[in-house]
């Protein structure tokens, strides 16, 4: 079908985007694209398909979808982007539209919703959860005191993309080279997330790091 909207999956589980694309694939005005695993072929499926709408995860292999997000908006301000992630997300929902998404939806809710979600980002709405939009508006209106808080609330974007790929194991000097700055930089930022975390050494950021990549959840764990 000629008018069918592209549909370019961002995903690095392959089960999930499987899953996703077929979802996607019932509608007969969508059909799914996408084997991306990392934001540097994205770019490279982005430019060969052009698509009418990106859906893609927050964490991602080598990298972080919020910068994927950071280059639509610079170089297609036209695609809507659609964030998926398993992470809280009234830690990442909020970063997400600030970067340039047009949506954000839990993986856990994403296969009841992501067919509602992409009708509303494709109409120019921006796509969110009640829950999210409350939360968003109280942040707005300074009314939030009472809603729920995380931890990782307190660290800057960068700070949050150095603590996740802590936890997927790269070395501080790997660290550096993916984000083109000093090993002494990554070293300040492990130094502000210990402070911010309340954590006292290496091993209790690695750990913490390591629980919150598998479960999105800031746990400190001691020794």
């Amino acid at each position: 079908m000629d008018t069918q909207k592209k549909i370019l999956l961002v995903e690095d589980h392959p089960i999930f985007r499987l899953g996703l694309t077929e979802l996607i694939n019932q509608e007969d005005e969508f059909i799914a694209f996408g084997e991306s695993k990392d934001v540097a072929s994205a770019i490279g499926e982005i430019e060969s398909i052009l698509p009418d709408l990106i859906i893609a995860d927050i964490s991602l292999q080598n990298s972080d979808g919020i910068d994927l997000v950071r280059y639509v908006k610079k170089h297609h301000k036209h695609i809507p982007v659609l964030v998926l992630s398993m992470h809280d997300e009234y830690l990442y929902a909020q970063r997400a539209l600030h970067a340039g998404a047009r949506g954000y939806i839990m993986k856990q809710e994403a296969m009841e919703s992501v067919v509602t979600a992409i009708h509303h980002v494709l109409d120019g709405k921006i796509y969110l959860n009640e829950k999210l939009k409350e939360h968003i508006l109280s942040n707005i209106t300074g009314t939030s005191d009472n809603l729920p808080k995380t931890p990782a609330d307190q660290l800057t974007n960068r700070e949050l993309q150095v603590f996740k790929m802590i936890g997927r194991g790269f070395s501080s000097r790997e660290i550096a080279q993916k984000l083109f700055v000093s090993i002494k930089t990554i070293g300040t930022y492990r130094e502000r997330i210990k402070t911010k975390l309340n954590l006292k050494h290496a091993n209790e950021l690695v750990r913490c790091a390591v629980h919150f990549e598998k479960t999105g959840q800031i746990t400190t764990i001691r020794e």
